[in-house]
């Protein structure tokens, strides 16, 4: 993972919609649930959850059920920047979808919606409360956000464990399709295959949650929840040739990097200092056909200076594991690596010559 990935191979093209495009230029955003303090990046806790019943006369059905009990928690994001056009710097304005993570207002959006580059952000609730909104963390890689509004006692949303998400179940998509005349529209489907890597105009959407349930404009930043109301993705992408093609980010990526943002204010990455690629991916960058590999991490490169460079790894060894945990996809490795600190060591199992070795490397700070 680099920290600096260069394409080695051009991708094929495909045309892939940011589903929060809007007439105008400006697109869309989003946030996950509710938290009160935390412990690995796996862990979240969180306020009181609010449990999907069916059956209880109320609902007859889990997605009337979810429909009744997610929605409060969804927000929509109206944004106001600049777009430059053939007349020049141009005023532009969008609309997204979001979620509430804290009970005190941290929301997840995606970058692409709440940017640098946007000058306003205005939050409206379900209860018809609008807010303005301050952009904390960003990142264009992985086009995810987190934004905050001044308020207390809001509903938020459970994370789940994307990494126990199966092909087949349930997929619930809840957002502002098409703008806030639309907005908390809820949508059905499953999911329908994992760790999904995408083209994009300026680089790779990696290993993301394929699902059927419909995802339009303005959706882009809303939650995709499982039977349970549990967010499991970002809903993020549209395949613009197909129908039934959106795309969301797992959720547990965000898990670590909320963590520290709760806990101190801000978020610092960390890397290991090489350029690597899962197997999902690799295709798209690696030329080399004897490179042959099912699982793990493939090495690409390494960083002279940086962590692995100094514990002895090298181009061409694959990365089984990383603190014990198996490491088959690079958001797992960004999530590991997101939940420890620059100068922290973290041991890594990898393999070279068909050989398994174990080495400590150190990590540093950066993208």
């Amino acid at each position: 993972m680099n920290d600096d990935l260069k394409k080695e191979k051009k991708p094929n093209s495909l045309i892939i919609g940011m589903i929060g495009a809007i007439i105008g230029g400006v697109i869309v955003g989003v946030l996950l649930l509710g938290v009160n303090f935390f412990f690995d990046s796996n862990s979240v806790i969180q306020g009181a959850k609010n449990e999907i019943i069916v059956n209880q006369g109320s609902a007859d059905t889990v997605v009337e059920a979810i429909a009744q009990t997610v929605p409060p928690s969804v927000v929509g994001i109206e944004t106001t920047g600049v777009s430059m056009t053939v007349y020049g710097p141009q005023e532009a304005s969008g609309v997204g979808s979001g979620f509430i993570l804290t009970s005190d207002g941290y929301i997840a959006t995606n970058q692409h919606v709440a940017s640098d580059d946007v000058s306003a952000l205005k939050v409206s609730l379900a209860d018809g409360n609008t807010y303005d909104a301050k952009l904390i963390w960003s990142d264009a890689t992985l086009d995810m956000a987190i934004i905050k509004i001044d308020a207390k006692d809001l509903p938020v949303l459970e994370l789940g464990d994307s990494d126990n998400v199966v092909v087949g179940e349930l997929a619930v998509a809840v957002g502002n399709p098409m703008g806030l005349n639309f907005e908390r529209t809820v949508t059905a489907g499953i999911v329908s295959a994992l760790n999904r890597s995408i083209p994009l105009e300026n680089g790779l959407a990696e290993d993301l949650i394929q699902t059927d349930a419909s995802i339009n404009s303005g959706n882009s930043g809303g939650p995709l929840v499982n039977k349970n109301g549990e967010v499991i993705g970002i809903n993020t992408y549209k395949l613009t040739t197909g129908e039934g093609m959106g795309f969301a980010i797992p959720i547990n990526i965000l898990k670590p990097i909320l963590n520290e943002i709760v806990a101190t204010g801000k978020f610092d990455s960390t890397v290991m200092g090489i350029t690597a690629y899962d197997r999902a991916i690799a295709d798209y960058y690696l030329t080399d056909k004897a490179v042959d590999f099912t699982e793990g991490i493939y090495i690409a490169s390494v960083q002279q200076g940086g962590g692995a460079a100094n514990a002895g790894l090298a181009a061409g060894d694959i990365i089984k594991e990383i603190n014990g945990v198996k490491t088959n996809t690079m958001l797992k490795m960004k999530e590991i690596l997101y939940a420890v600190n620059a100068g922290d060591k973290i041991s890594v199992t990898y393999e070279r010559n068909g050989q398994s070795q174990t080495k400590d490397v150190v990590v540093t700070a950066g993208q």
